[in-house]
């Protein structure tokens, strides 16, 4: 119980040197792409949970919009499948990182918003006065606007990081408990394991979840500006 409570998110290191680049990189070993022209059950599931997904993303947006299919499919498997390896046991969680959330989000974020002033450049401007504002209101509206439009980076990051390390806080806590309560009160103890079990089903459901809507954010905003 003496262990630090942040010690799971510092980044793991061997021999002084930190390993987190192939952290990152091991999502992509978990997902191989079939050669064969028949492929196997988990190859088509694969296949369809990500059509399925790209669906869904891709159906609001036009040609221009749906040239980003291949960036926002890479996305979202890339957060998901982090964050499911992060539930593992003496495991890292990558997106429990703020600087690398907002290392995914800004340059998304840019890059959006430079395809909006350079396809869209009035629509990208009037997003930043609504119509018929009154005109002493004008230049407080365009700041607001403009603040708004600023922080949407780090309001992907933040709401990424915060729900994401909040779930593995309260697993670390409620296990600890419930390995202190074993040998007080057993029966306190069996309902506390009860808790952990729920828990991490709804963490699993909260990997997949904040993947999807972390995707979702950068597709609307490009939905926006295209």
């Amino acid at each position: 119980m003496n262990e630090n409570l942040f010690s799971s998110f510092m980044t793991p290191t061997i021999v002084g040197i930190p390993v987190v680049i192939l952290i990152i990189l091991t999502p992509s070993i978990l997902l191989p792409s079939s050669s064969r022209l028949i492929s196997n059950r988990f190859a088509s599931l694969q296949r369809w949970l990500i059509q399925l997904t790209l669906k869904q993303l891709m159906a609001t947006h036009n040609t221009k919009g749906r040239t980003w299919a291949l960036m926002l499919t890479s996305l979202i498997l890339f957060i998901g499948s982090t964050n499911l390896l992060g539930l593992l046991p003496h495991s890292f969680t990558p997106t429990t990182q703020l600087s690398m959330n907002l290392g995914m989000a800004i340059p998304l974020w840019m890059a959006t918003v430079v395809t909006g002033f350079r396809y869209k450049t009035k629509a990208s401007l009037a997003h930043l006065l609504p119509q018929g504002t009154p005109t002493p209101l004008i230049p407080m509206l365009i700041i607001i606007e403009t603040i708004s439009l600023l922080i949407q980076p780090a309001a992907l990051a933040v709401r990424l990081t915060a729900n994401i390390t909040a779930g593995h806080l309260l697993m670390h806590l409620i296990s600890g408990a419930t390995l202190v309560l074993t040998s007080i009160n057993p029966a306190i103890s069996l309902v506390t394991f009860t808790v952990l079990v729920l828990l991490t089903v709804l963490e699993l459901a909260v990997a997949l979840i904040q993947a999807y809507v972390f995707t979702l954010l950068v597709s609307l905003y490009l939905h926006d500006n295209t």
